[in-house]
């Protein structure tokens, strides 16, 4: 509770002002907010934030973006994960900034941060890094850009915690809704009841993410090519893993992959 006094403490401490943070602060730390939104810039590696319904999952080179009063935690894959957290005052009316997204980060996008990549600490209204700052938050709502959209609903229900375990652990297997009704001695029904009325998803579509989430992991951390992923993943069929992977992402995995090795 101390180190979450301190966060907040740093962040809030000057309410007008927007913050540069290039610190993985907030890693680890329970669930928490700040009167802030906060732009969270992930350049490597893959980045987790959890609310108390769902886990986000931020790829290399986007962002997310956190309206104020919104609780969350981060997690990170990697020690060496470049991080850029910038703080904003809260006083956006456009609906973009009132809703949690992610985002590619576009190209220009990408050189407003190189040319600011040494900037730190608070800048007030009236220096010229506060106007950078201010005009790059109100490019995020005028690219138009489409949610990245792979977020995986949570249950505090101990039983599906320990089925949604054994599929993390077996995801290059074939896993049908039948088979591990039959592992965990419940029926068909009640298995699919459970996971529509906890997790308000479908069997198929939460192992589809999964897959896909995996995938992700191991294109930016693995030198296995496309197909041997497909495999590892759990596809017998690298056109159904491309497609499923788009369906999901926006992009080919070659695409994914072109973006999170820069």
């Amino acid at each position: 509770m101390k180190v979450l006094r301190q966060l907040a403490k740093i962040v809030d401490q000057h309410p007008e002002s927007i913050l540069v943070v290039r610190q993985q602060t907030e890693q680890r730390l329970p669930a928490h907010e700040h009167d802030k939104a906060q732009l969270l810039l992930v350049l490597g590696g893959i980045a987790y934030l959890q609310t108390s319904t769902k886990d986000f999952y931020i790829p290399s080179n986007h962002y997310i973006w956190i309206p104020g009063h919104y609780p969350h935690n981060l997690m990170f894959n990697r020690q060496d994960l470049q991080i850029i957290n910038i703080y904003f005052p809260a006083e956006r009316e456009n609906s973009f900034y009132n809703e949690l997204g992610i985002y590619p980060v576009s190209k220009l996008l990408s050189e407003m941060l190189s040319f600011s990549e040494k900037w730190q600490g608070d800048y007030f209204e009236g220096s010229w890094e506060y106007e950078f700052l201010s005009t790059l938050r109100n490019l995020l709502s005028r690219e138009h850009l489409r949610k990245f959209s792979i977020q995986l609903p949570t249950t505090d229900d101990q039983r599906l915690n320990t089925i949604l375990d054994h599929l993390r652990a077996r995801l290059n297997e074939a896993l049908t809704l039948e088979d591990i009704a039959r592992q965990f001695s419940i029926s068909v029904r009640s298995l699919t009841r459970l996971f529509q009325s906890r997790l308000r998803i479908s069997f198929i579509q939460y192992v589809k993410m999964l897959r896909i989430i995996r995938a992700m992991e191991l294109i930016k951390d693995s030198r296995l090519n496309m197909t041997e992923i497909a495999y590892e993943v759990g596809y017998s069929n690298i056109s159904a893993f491309s497609n499923n992977f788009q369906q999901l992402t926006n992009m080919r995995p070659t695409e994914f992959k072109s973006i999170s090795v820069r």
